[in-house]
């Protein structure tokens, strides 16, 4: 049976700040699952904390590229010694973040063992790179470009960390959750990246497209899979907490239909959660709902 291991990765270097001289407060992220009993409640082995690099903009100006490309590279390698380590002795990481950039660490752990793929489960396409900033802006925060550098396409400060580029390939991504009107699904589509948004999540039912993913993520070219969870694939009306909240995201009980049966697969290998907020969140109420969510799928019998 394998055991899980909790690992906080509290970094916030991959989004903008909130306001002029504040930091993005997904860094306290793990320390309020924790509060909500999360270590025990999963059955988990302590796997401490990957402690990240100070935020801090210095003389970052728009045009530069990703800020904090030199910390995010240097504490990605870190977090993936810890996440390596892991995954080749049969734990599963429950990897609490942070923000989006956290993945650049265990993919690159992956990158290091074999060919997994990789389950986003994000309201966002999260692919904003240099190829498509009259798209989708120009490129800076690295938290909104996951899915672009996990697959090789961004400055190579991120993307080819030891040569590694890509971390993973273009087929073995499947992104889940996006909302129906994001602006990357048409280039995703275009290079054959799997994307399923939430009005095609309810057309065919959270379970049927669960299981979809799991024939793409489960062929057999790959050693395995990691899920990574973005709070922000919720609805606001559940999940306000984060620092997109759009609206028409999927609900609590169609993310856990979704969410459920991945977990169970025996090819997953991990997952991060990513982006929730406490800051954002003053009666607790997210924390809550996202240590019973992780708890109720992910914990050992």
């Amino acid at each position: 049976m394998r055991r899980n291991v909790l690992i906080d990765a509290p970094s916030n270097l991959g989004l903008r700040p909130p306001a002029p001289g504040a930091v993005p407060g997904c860094y306290k992220l793990a320390g309020a699952l924790r509060e909500q009993g999360l270590l025990r409640r999963l059955g988990a082995l302590e796997g401490g904390v990957v402690v990240p690099p100070r935020y801090g903009l210095g003389d970052w100006r728009e045009g530069d590229g990703d800020f904090h490309a030199a910390a995010i590279a240097a504490y990605s390698a870190r977090l993936a010694r810890r996440v390596q380590g892991h995954v080749r002795s049969g734990d599963f990481p429950v990897v609490l973040g942070g923000d989006c950039s956290i993945l650049l660490g265990a993919v690159l752990a992956l990158r290091r063992l074999g060919r997994y793929g990789v389950a986003y489960l994000d309201g966002h396409g999260d692919f904003r790179h240099p190829g498509n900033t009259e798209v989708t802006g120009p490129v800076g925060a690295a938290a909104g470009e996951g899915v672009a550098q996990i697959t090789g396409r961004g400055q190579a400060g991120l993307t080819d960390i030891e040569g590694m580029r890509p971390y993973v390939r273009d087929e073995d991504v499947s992104l889940l959750g996006v909302r129906d009107a994001d602006e990357d699904q048409e280039e995703l589509a275009r290079l054959g990246i799997s994307c399923t948004n939430v009005g095609e999540i309810r057309r065919r039912g959270p379970e049927a497209v669960a299981r979809a993913a799991l024939r793409h993520l489960q062929n057999s070219p790959l050693d395995g899979f990691w899920i990574h969870l973005d709070a922000d694939v919720l609805d606001p009306s559940v999940m306000p907490a984060v620092d997109s909240p759009d609206p028409d995201g999927l609900f609590t009980d169609e993310l856990r239909a979704l969410l459920s049966p991945l977990a169970a697969s025996p090819r997953c290998v991990g997952i991060t959660v990513a982006i929730y907020d406490p800051d954002r969140d003053p009666d607790g109420s997210g924390a809550v709902l996202l240590a019973d969510l992780l708890a109720g799928v992910f914990a050992q019998p």
